[in-house]
Formats: C-alpha cells, sequence, structure tokens
C-alpha cells in the first residue's frame, strides 16, 4: 500500500480510542497488582501447635493415608501449625508418653516452641495426659477424644483388650507391621505392658496424674490445673454408616456409647460434647470419611478446638 494510502487509512481508524481503553486496561491492570492479597484463613491459627496423638493400634500415616484421615490438612489451611504423632502402636502409656516428649522436645527445637496443644484420640487422651504430668511446661493444653480414662467393666473396650490378651502373638505382629508400614520400625511394640495398664494400672496411672479428673460420676473436672487446660468429647453411636467396614467393630453396650467406650469413662476435664453422632473411628474421620447420613464432619470438631484454644491465646 502507497504510504500516503496509510496516512489516509490512518485518519479513518479510532487509535485515539484505542489508546484510551489500553490506557484504562494498565490502570486496572495496575491497580489488580497493586492490590493487598487476599487474608489466609485464620480461623485455627492457635498460638502452640496442635499435635494430634493416635491411640491404640494406630500410626501417623501408613503409605500416605492417615489415622486422623484429612484432619491435619483442614487444620493447616485454617491457619494452625500441626503436629502428628509417631508412636508404639501397642505398649503403655509410659512408653508411648515417652515416646511423644522426645518428638515434642524436637519440634521445639526445631520450630522455636515452647508449649503444644496435645490432642489425642482414644489412648492417645492418656498418652497425652502422661506428657502433661511429667512436663508440664510443655503442654498448654490437653484435649481427649473417646478416650477410655476409666474402666468400668463396660463397654466393647472390655471385649478388645479380652482379645488382645487372648491372642497376644497376633496383636504384636499386627502392631509391628503397622508400626513397619508406618516407617518406624524402631518403635518398641509391648503387648503385656498395654495389658497390665488396663487390667492393673488404670487407678494407679490417674491416681499418678489426677488433672482434669471428674468430681462426680460421670461428670466434669475443672477445666485448668497448674495452667493447662482439659477437654473432652466423644461420640455416642455404635453404627452409623453400612458402607464403612470398621462398623463391624463397633458394638452397642446398652447405654451410649461410641461403639468401643460408654459416654462416662470418656469425661475428662471439660465436656465439650458426649453425645456427636459418632462412633468410635468416625471420630477420626475413618474410614474414608465414611460418616453416618446428617452427621457433622468430624474435622469440624478438630477446627472448632483450634479456635476455642486460639481464643483462649493458647
Amino acid at each position: 500500500m502507497h504510504p500516503d494510502a496509510l496516512s489516509a487509512a490512518g485518519t479513518r481508524l479510532p487509535w485515539p480510542r484505542l489508546a484510551q481503553a489500553l490506557a484504562v486496561l494498565a490502570a486496572c491492570l495496575l491497580l489488580v497488582a497493586a492490590r493487598p492479597a487476599a487474608a489466609a484463613d485464620t480461623y485455627a491459627k492457635t498460638r502452640y501447635p496442635v499435635v494430634l496423638v493416635h491411640g491404640l493400634l494406630g500410626y501417623d500415616e501408613v503409605l500416605g493415608y492417615g489415622y486422623f484421615y484429612r484432619i491435619p490438612d483442614a487444620l493447616r489451611a485454617a491457619g494452625a501449625t500441626v503436629y502428628v504423632a509417631s508412636l508404639p502402636a501397642v505398649n503403655d502409656d509410659v512408653a508411648r508418653g515417652e515416646a511423644l516428649l522426645r518428638q515434642l522436645r524436637q519440634w521445639a527445637a526445631a520450630g522455636g516452641h515452647t508449649r503444644f496443644n496435645l490432642v489425642g484420640h482414644s489412648q492417645g487422651g492418656t498418652t497425652a495426659r502422661y506428657v502433661a504430668g511429667v512436663a508440664p511446661p510443655l503442654v498448654a493444653s490437653v484435649t481427649s477424644i473417646g478416650t477410655p480414662h476409666t474402666f468400668d467393666g463396660t463397654g466393647n473396650v472390655v471385649n478388645l483388650f479380652a482379645f488382645v490378651q487372648a491372642q497376644p502373638g497376633l496383636v504384636k505382629t499386627l502392631a509391628d507391621a503397622v508400626s513397619g508400614l508406618s516407617g518406624h520400625p524402631e518403635l518398641r511394640n509391648d503387648v503385656q505392658a498395654a495389658i497390665r495398664q488396663v487390667t492393673e494400672g488404670a487407678q494407679a496411672f490417674n491416681a499418678r496424674f489426677p488433672a482434669g479428673r471428674p468430681t462426680t460420676p460421670c461428670g466434669e473436672g475443672p477445666a485448668s490445673v497448674d495452667g493447662i487446660r482439659y477437654y473432652s468429647a466423644t461420640g455416642n453411636v455404635a453404627k452409623t454408616n453400612a458402607w464403612d467396614p470398621v462398623d463391624l467393630l463397633h458394638q452397642d453396650s446398652g447405654g451410649p456409647s461410641d461403639g468401643f467406650m460408654p459416654v462416662c469413662i470418656t469425661h475428662w476435664g471439660q465436656v465439650i460434647r458426649d453425645d456427636y453422632p459418632w462412633n468410635h473411628y468416625d471420630e477420626i474421620n475413618q474410614v474414608f470419611g465414611l460418616i453416618g447420613r446428617g452427621a457433622p464432619d468430624p474435622s469440624s470438631f478438630y477446627l472448632q478446638q483450634a479456635n476455642r484454644l486460639k481464643g483462649l491465646g493458647l
């Protein structure tokens, strides 16, 4: 095209409008770039890290599958710093508690943490109480869910330990397999020590570590002892989802229970609730999050408890 023709065509094209549009677009892009990023979720951002403590025959992860199914991720997404303990799958609370204490000290040294919020499921609750008793400066709170703090001779937990007593070799083999698959074959499992704690040592354990003990049968204990907060909660339904294979392990015991633990033996410190529509494994969102229809997401309990601790400056 002849230069004169291009010049003539240029007078007919909307260059001024295009220039204005480009200027507006550039200004908008600058405003977007300068706008502060959306505020991170801090609902569960506690002052001290949350440590999740597994129960009997538990683990942190096996082949990437967590004992507390998706719960650590939910807490982290809401701002919490979360650690998951790696403890002997089967042992008493002294051995398990000493393993937990070693990890707390390692995390404290590596992360500059001074205290921790311990959240234990099942035996994890008594393990956490052990640490609170022997190393109180490291513990800000103990929250137990579905934990057998006392034994009254009722509930499916009795059948569980009867099986452990009858088949110690099988249980030891299973416990060692769990420890190996979780990447912690060095963890020592001792079936007889676990049995002794239940059959002979429960009262002695509670006498040694009484902080949070209920003051009345099936009642509540003090919410705070020597600067440590104590909470407990549990489900009260034995079977919740026909598609969940672990429902087969749970049994009705003639009274409210989570299929293993009668609700009264789980009370310790301030009782948050003892009527969640969950069974013992629903309490940790197992298996694969299969819970009862209409039941609240178990992760919500952990998020709400972290928010409660946050509100207390913990």
